[in-house]
């Protein structure tokens, strides 16, 4: 991992997911704040660029697509809403100074944002995915990021997920859905690794 053409993407941090209580709490999310602290931590040390995302719509709908027949929270108001606290980035996440947030309205971070044209203004063609959740905004962004040449570092544990009712195919429960991913993602998208092992393989040449 080359510091200087490496970026790291916080994927939707937001308090809609992380903070207990919230609309569209995420429980494995907030378990995980402590290792991606500790991985933003190794990434501003190194001088890697970190830039975040948050998903928001616009109180009126006009951005929703087809989210308000797939969550009832988001159509009916009660979180992602552009502008509420729900969206700010859970306080200990928060962007240092001079980083971006990137704001989406789709699961990919790449999907009608300017965030690629950010990351080849840096000069990045190795991006780091970290954040919520595992199979929806993290993995949409790293395959986009993948789709657009960018070589993609997937944290196994800086990444989290919730359990999944049953729609008509079972249930299945938030470390099933997080691995069946990260199986996925390793066989066909990214380099899948710890926190740890992204630090060990951090490249700081001059």
């Amino acid at each position: 991992i080359d510091a200087k053409k490496t970026a790291m993407i916080v994927v939707d941090m937001q308090n809609d997911f992380v903070a207990a209580g919230a609309a569209m709490e995420t429980p494995a999310a907030r378990a995980v704040v402590p290792k991606l602290a500790e991985a933003l931590n190794i990434c501003r040390d190194a001088q890697i660029k970190v830039i975040y995302t948050a998903h928001v719509h616009r109180r009126d709908g006009c951005d929703m697509g087809l989210f308000d027949d797939l969550h009832p929270p988001i159509a009916n108001r009660a979180a992602l809403v552009d502008g509420t606290p729900g969206v700010d980035i859970y306080p200990e996440l928060a962007p240092a100074p001079g980083e971006h947030v990137i704001k989406k309205h789709r699961y990919s971070g790449f999907f009608g944002t300017d965030l690629d044209i950010i990351l080849r203004e840096w000069g990045v063609d190795t991006v780091i995915i970290s954040g919520t959740t595992t199979e929806n905004c993290c993995h949409a962004t790293a395959r986009d990021a993948m789709f657009r040449n960018y070589r993609v570092v997937f944290l196994s544990d800086a990444t989290a997920t919730y359990d999944y009712p049953d729609r008509g195919c079972g249930t299945m429960p938030a470390a099933d859905v997080h691995h069946a991913t990260l199986v996925i993602l390793a066989a066909s998208t990214a380099h899948v690794m710890s926190v740890k092992d992204m630090s060990a393989r951090i490249s700081r040449r001059e």
